[in-house]
């Protein structure tokens, strides 16, 4: 059996397909985003398509094929969005961004579960779209993949921690008491000023949770974006 990509292969030449590939990625995403990643496999996709598994393989030959679909169908969420892209540098570059962003938060599971390179033609789109943003920039090419990878590292290390604290289990009513006592007896010996004058008389506890839900709101993303690519546009003379 061949192992090129499935990119590299032609989709079964039947005149009616039962299935295509763009409906058996929408089922895998589905049952990624309800039931998680680990419950994706060659059966579970084949069942919520009312199939057989050995029909399933004659789509697609292998997991690794069904993970190409699933990852180039992301890429294809994030590249829809950022039609059609602005002309000018910045707007573009803050609508990829964004996009990006709300693909990985509709489905947080997606950034820890993809490695290795699957690139599909949604891919190859979202990269031309990439380039595209910067191409009216009178920079070295090398410089406006340097632009190019910096947002990408905000916006993938926004997501990651996004995904960590959404993630972070909820402690039980005698943990709580016991961390927010322990916290209180650290604030009182006055070594934190800093968080003592964020937190006040506050319960300790309850204002962390506070401040973790500002840190991921869309402002958040959103103002820190600008200050990127303010400091962007100074250091590399963009107007």
């Amino acid at each position: 059996m061949s192992k090129a990509p499935i990119w590299a292969v032609a989709a079964p030449g039947a005149r009616k397909p039962r299935f295509n590939r763009e409906q058996i990625a929408r089922t895998a995403l589905q049952i990624a985003d309800s039931q998680g990643f680990e419950a994706l496999s060659m059966r579970r996709v084949a069942e919520e398509l009312g199939a057989g598994t050995m029909t399933l393989y004659y789509y697609v030959r292998t997991k690794e094929d069904l993970l190409a679909l699933v990852e180039d169908a992301l890429m294809g969420e994030t590249s829809d969005a950022c039609e059609p892209l602005p002309k000018t540098w910045r707007p573009a570059l803050r609508k990829l961004a964004t996009a990006t962003r709300a693909t990985y938060v509709r489905h947080a599971w997606a950034l820890r579960s993809f490695t290795g390179v699957r690139l599909g033609p949604n891919g190859l789109r979202h990269i031309e779209q990439s380039l595209q943003a910067v191409a009216s920039l009178d920079l070295r090419f090398d410089q406006k993949l340097e632009i190019l990878s910096i947002v990408d590292d905000y916006v993938f290390g926004h997501c990651s921690g996004l995904m960590r604290r959404r993630e972070r289990p909820q402690l039980d009513r005698k943990s709580a008491k016991a961390l927010r006592e322990a916290m209180k007896r650290s604030l009182d010996e006055g070594d934190y000023p800093q968080l003592r004058a964020m937190i006040g008389d506050e319960d300790p506890v309850a204002a962390f949770t506070t401040s973790l839900g500002f840190m991921t709101e869309d402002r958040h993303f959103e103002s820190g974006l600008d200050a990127l690519l303010d400091g962007l546009a100074k250091r590399f003379k963009l107007k």
